[in-house]
């Protein structure tokens, strides 16, 4: 089967080869299984439904969340000459009554459709009379209520399996944890379905954590540097949101602000100019994101600390999706605990809140960590690293580009646990950290008055440093297994085993200093080299065209298709149609005006000649 389905890949989507996983999902579609897919975000998850519906002599169902992305993937489907449609509350009466008309004439090869449509009565009886060969759920993780995103509507799909027993369906989605992914299989009655996890890893992500001082100015001065890309700036509240937009504005770097508080025009109308290149930056709450189709955002800032590692996962998911090396910066502030931990403390109930508290802890640590960020990450969606970092860096993280030195911290960890057990000792039970901090440096407070700490041997003992600095000391040994963090609202530090042993045995401690901002040089994962001016030629008549059409600008072509362009100066038709993502139909729309762009380039400059070219054209 492969040179049938390598074909219709080539002549319908552009591409030579598949990804990992996707022609083994295909194959189990076509042969009429039920399939689950985990793919990350950039993996090709769209294409495991769209390839078979052109193979599969009826309709092909996606179940979509958002009007936003139904109508990306239908236009960009269109533009490739294939015969899409959707059906939402956005249409008005007279465009769905003809798109309904299409689709019982069997005009169509693929509808999308959000989930509370498709299951009304009505829809499913038209749907048994439209010979409906597939049905595939995207973002399926939206079915969990153990997912991050779980929307109550999703649950009424658990009903697809008993009114179409005979039609594969296939649940995709880019982030589930395992039990979340166990909870998909249940809800959808997958008794006997093909499961498929690809690696978590982007290795075209290059992840930072940097200490959050002056925010404003370090996004700023990170956007400027960047000048032309796309990014996107998450924000924890509305009102910083705003206020991010608006600085960057006054700096003039054109952003727009993204959130629940605007109204439904304003933020399309955001959103559509930021999809179009129109606006290189949005700053945004976690509401936008979720089905952004847009493969060139090159960067995602986080100006806030995330909820939990689930979330961020995401969130930088968005960077990078075609493959082309992009950033991910996580600004970082022991503030942002506390600002967090008293929004969790609103949580209804207890064990809401337990959990929310060990998400969010398990978000500082990455934060705080010195180890390989990738090997963090992959390790919380229970994957391993298959290398070593000690002996062969991810080459994508701060920690292991530029290792955080490290110092000799006997003493000042000394100090702290020798205050934990002072505390204890004095009071019969534990404290948590600020009260250890407190008395190390010797505060006056009314606890520190009520329990009599200002008594004791440690009090006043760590003037030397302030608090924060003496929080980050308290995380690390605790990352360090040298203390333990009880759970609860009012979560206690102790001292373990180890702690003790190196504190008896006066045990050299070393302990990791803060990061610091260091410039890149080296050659990234994903990277294309190309003719940068002719790369921004083509970018302009790619807009050119994605206005005439008004559609964004990558619906025509990929920033990797432009950039493999500039990089390989293909002259005929036959050698532009060896470029990523130029199938038939593009072939016959687009070489034209493309190549005439290329030839007159060429007329003004020199070709350039690239150590890895990636083909001999030219």
């Amino acid at each position: 089967m492969s040179a049938p389905l390598l074909s219709v890949l080539k002549q319908s989507f552009g591409f030579a080869a598949f990804r990992p996983l996707q022609e083994e999902i295909i194959r189990d579609v076509l042969a009429g299984r039920d399939v689950f897919a985990l793919l990350p975000t950039g993996g090709g998850k769209s294409l495991c439904f769209q390839l078979p519906a052109l193979m599969l002599p009826g309709l092909t169902v996606v179940v979509s969340p958002l009007i936003s992305l139904m109508k990306d993937q239908v236009d960009a489907l269109q533009d490739a000459g294939i015969a899409a449609t959707f059906l939402n509350s956005a249409l008005a009466p007279g465009e769905a009554r003809k798109r309904l008309r299409g689709l019982h004439q069997g005009e169509y090869r693929l509808l999308y459709c959000a989930p509370e449509r498709l299951m009304l009565s009505g829809m499913l009886e038209d749907l048994q009379k439209w010979n409906v060969s597939l049905i595939a759920i995207d973002e399926a993780h939206c079915i969990s209520e153990w997912g991050h995103d779980f929307r109550p509507e999703y649950r009424q799909l658990s009903g697809l399996r008993e009114l179409f027993p005979g039609v594969p369906i296939l649940a995709l989605t880019a982030t589930a944890t395992e039990r979340v992914r166990d909870d998909i299989l249940r809800q959808l009655c997958f008794e006997d379905a093909h499961t498929y996890v690809a690696s978590f890893n982007r290795p075209n992500l290059t992840y930072r954590v940097i200490p959050r001082s002056q925010p404003q100015r370090q996004v700023r001065d990170f956007v400027r540097q960047r000048r032309g890309e796309s990014g996107i700036v998450y924000c924890f509240s509305r009102k910083a949101a705003e206020s991010v937009a608006e600085h960057l504005t006054k700096d003039g770097i054109r952003a727009l602000p993204y959130h629940a508080g605007l109204s439904a025009e304003e933020r399309d109308r955001n959103q559509t100019l930021f999809l179009r290149d129109e606006v290189r930056v949005i700053a945004a709450t976690v509401a936008f994101g979720m089905g952004i189709n847009k493969p060139n955002v090159r960067y995602v800032i986080h100006y806030d600390l995330p909820k939990n590692i689930e979330g961020y996962y995401q969130e930088t998911g968005r960077a990078g999706r075609d493959g082309l090396p992009s950033e991910c910066l996580l600004l970082f502030s022991a503030a942002d605990v506390v600002k967090q931990t008293s929004f969790i403390d609103e949580k209804p109930t207890e064990q809401e809140q337990e959990i929310a508290r060990e998400q969010l802890r398990q978000m500082v640590h990455y934060a705080e960590t010195s180890e390989c960020r990738r090997t963090a990450l992959l390790r919380y969606f229970g994957e391993d690293w298959p290398t070593h970092p000690a002996t062969q860096p991810c080459g994508g993280c701060d920690n292991c580009l530029e290792p955080r030195e490290t110092f000799d911290g006997t003493l000042a960890a000394q100090k702290l646990l020798s205050c934990v057990i002072r505390l204890r000792q004095k009071s019969g039970f534990s404290f948590g950290l600020n009260q250890i901090v407190d008395v190390l440096c010797g505060a006056d407070t009314d606890l520190i008055r009520k329990w009599g700490h200002q008594s004791v041997t440690t009090y006043g003992i760590g003037t030397e440093m302030k608090r924060p600095q003496w929080q980050a000391i308290g995380r690390e040994l605790i990352r360090l297994g040298f203390l333990q963090q009880t759970g609860g609202k009012y979560a206690v530090i102790e001292i373990t085993a180890e702690g003790l042993s190196a504190l008896k045995a006066r045990q050299q401690i070393m302990l990791t200093k803060p990061a610091e901002v260091k410039a890149e040089k080296r050659r990234r994962t994903g990277e294309i080299p190309c003719d940068e001016g002719l790369f921004d030629r083509l970018r302009g008549l790619r807009r050119r065209l994605a206005d005439e059409k008004d559609v964004p600008a990558y619906i025509i072509f990929s920033d990797v298709a432009l950039r493999e362009m500039a990089n390989r100066y293909p002259a005929t038709p036959e050698e532009f149609a060896t470029i990523s993502g130029v199938g038939s139909q593009k072939l016959e729309q687009y070489s034209e005006a493309f190549l005439d762009e290329i030839a007159a380039y060429l007329r003004t400059y020199p070709k350039q000649v690239f150590e890895d070219s990636l083909s001999a054209i030219g």
